[in-house]
């Protein structure tokens, strides 16, 4: 019975030890690149900027201003209600004590300065499809904007998503950790397309089905579903019949730039404030991004109300 007994013990033990080690947020920021030297520009970090959507989440509800990024807003899901942090260059409340270093552990490895995981509904599954240098440039325009006074308040969540240390488990499951490769085989417009759309646009994150742990279901990435706050439909925009099969690549760079469809109605709900995003990038980027999401291959979606 000793045996027994201590044999268990020995089991729980290890099983343990390995939890503590799988999950830790160490162990994902293990392998990062360092951040690369030289001169940030400007430039191209408004355009990762725009392209990121930073202020649709991040901007301080309730006013007009969109380089205020006080946080607040309040991204509702199956799993509880999470509130988009100050990521203004305030010292204290926002990022501006961050080093560059940790703002890239955080967008690569969704791990805070202060070695916690951050929740999913941060796109780091995305985000860290995009370069350092393009992080490197992105963290140094933010930094030229407004610092904002004020904290947000805590995410309102059940047990037991409360564990952070379990999301260890989930990025073993669903980050991959691999920025963008550019495909030798395709033309460098489809190239920046692609990147903009899977990387910093982050474009699957609402345009997928997700699955019982909040993960997008790879097999019907892009093919729409449930919006993940709840409340409405987001649609297929994969070329299929479903989908954007009758759209041209003119008819998604118009959408992209004025926020029209092909019979001349409006974009609504969330979109709205994609296209406000979308509207400040280069003609070119945008054109990249619509050639892309033509060249997907077609994905029948679930239908949703009109």
């Amino acid at each position: 019975m000793k045996r027994v007994v201590a044999a268990f013990g020995l089991v729980a033990i290890l099983t343990a030890a390995a939890y503590w080690y799988l999950t830790s947020p160490n162990r994902q920021t293990a392998g990062l690149e360092p951040m690369p030297g030289g001169p940030a520009d400007l430039a191209n970090g408004r355009a990762m900027f725009f392209a990121g959507g930073c202020a649709s989440c991040h901007a301080t509800p309730n006013q007009d201003d969109r380089t205020r990024l006080g946080g607040g807003l309040a991204l509702h899901s199956p799993f509880g209600a999470f509130y988009a942090p100050n990521i203004s260059p305030h010292p204290r409340d926002g990022i501006g004590s961050w080093t560059e270093q940790q703002f890239l552990r955080a967008m690569r490895a969704g791990v805070s300065p202060d070695g916690r995981h951050y929740y999913p509904s941060f796109p780091y599954t995305s985000y860290q499809r995009m370069t350092a240098a393009d992080i490197r440039d992105l963290f140094a325009f933010i930094r030229t904007l407004p610092a904002v006074e004020g904290r947000v308040r805590d995410h309102e969540l059940g047990f037991p998503y409360t564990l952070r240390r379990g999301l260890g488990l989930w990025k073993l499951a669903f980050l991959d950790g691999r920025p963008f490769v550019p495909d030798p085989t395709k033309s460098a417009s489809w190239n920046r397309g692609a990147y903009l759309v899977e990387g910093p646009g982050h474009c699957a994150e609402c345009h997928s089905p997700r699955n019982v742990f909040g993960a997008v279901i790879e097999e019907r990435r892009f093919a729409g579903g449930p919006n993940p706050e709840g409340k409405g439909w987001v649609p297929n925009i994969t070329p299929h019949p479903t989908g954007l099969a009758e759209w041209t690549k003119g008819d998604i760079a118009e959408l992209l730039s004025s926020g029209l469809t092909p019979e001349g109605d409006s974009v609504g709900s969330t979109m709205t404030a994609v296209v406000r995003n979308t509207s400040q990038l280069a003609e070119a980027d945008r054109d990249a991004m619509a050639e892309y999401l033509r060249s997907l291959p077609p994905r029948e979606g679930r239908k949703g109300p009109r």
